[in-house]
């Protein structure tokens, strides 16, 4: 069966994820790191698109983006593609594929799920037992929350801006934030809206992102339609 199309709204924030082949490692040593966040934040400004959180792992890449048309996201991480995968190849005496098929959107409720999925993200190292603390792991959009050092890929969400009417206010809150963790039950429907890439919401979310673009935005419900009784 034919994969739909990726579902990319304008304006609306979305979770991008993207594996290395087989899971491999897709980052080594801190100047891959380096390398694909220099070339994320000129592709982010070349086609349009606000970066708000992100975390880079060996074998993954993570994301909260929002673009400002259906074609700016496809065309953001396909010229990172174009630059970080040759540099990759040629560093470690490698060919062929770098990423295991296309990368994952999701469009998320962001009223509802981006501090959320902004706080997911970035413990994320921690979850994986890559660091005991978020301000550890140096290849995540937490230091520039927390306020330990400004990152100039990170656009601000407004959402993370309406945390406090000053930066120390918003840092603040958002350091409390992290320190609330989340249920398990919280993380399980994040990660599997991410997995499946269906809209993160509710139904009534998912049913106007479906009105709005005629497309599905969630999984089909199971089972026969209700048969209709003849007269």
């Amino acid at each position: 069966m034919a994969r739909l199309p990726r579902l990319v709204v304008p304006h609306q924030t979305h979770y991008i994820s993207q594996y290395g082949h087989d899971r491999q490692p897709v980052f080594r040593d801190g100047e891959d790191y380096g390398a694909y966040l220099a070339w994320l934040r000129e592709a982010s400004r070349k086609f349009q698109v606000a970066v708000h959180a992100y975390v880079l792992l060996p074998e993954e890449v993570n994301l909260l983006a929002t673009p400002v048309d259906e074609e700016g996201l496809g065309r953001m991480m396909q010229w990172v593609g174009r630059y970080y995968v040759p540099y990759f190849n040629r560093k470690y005496a490698r060919s062929g594929t770098l990423w295991s098929g296309r990368y994952k959107a999701t469009v998320i409720d962001a009223a509802n799920y981006f501090l959320a999925c902004c706080r997911y993200m970035e413990m994320r190292p921690v979850l994986a037992g890559a660091a005991a603390d978020p301000a550890d792991y140096p290849w995540s959009s937490y230091a520039h929350h927390a306020g330990i050092r400004a990152d100039q890929l990170i656009s601000d969400h407004p959402l993370y801006w309406a945390l406090g009417n000053t930066p120390f206010e918003r840092e603040a809150g958002y350091r409390r934030l992290m320190e609330q963790g989340m249920s398990t039950a919280e993380i399980a429907r994040l990660q599997a809206a991410v997995s499946a890439g269906w809209a993160l919401g509710s139904d009534g979310f998912r049913q106007e992102l479906e009105k709005k673009t005629q497309r599905r935005a969630g999984p089909a419900r199971r089972g026969r339609p209700p048969r209709i009784a003849k007269k």
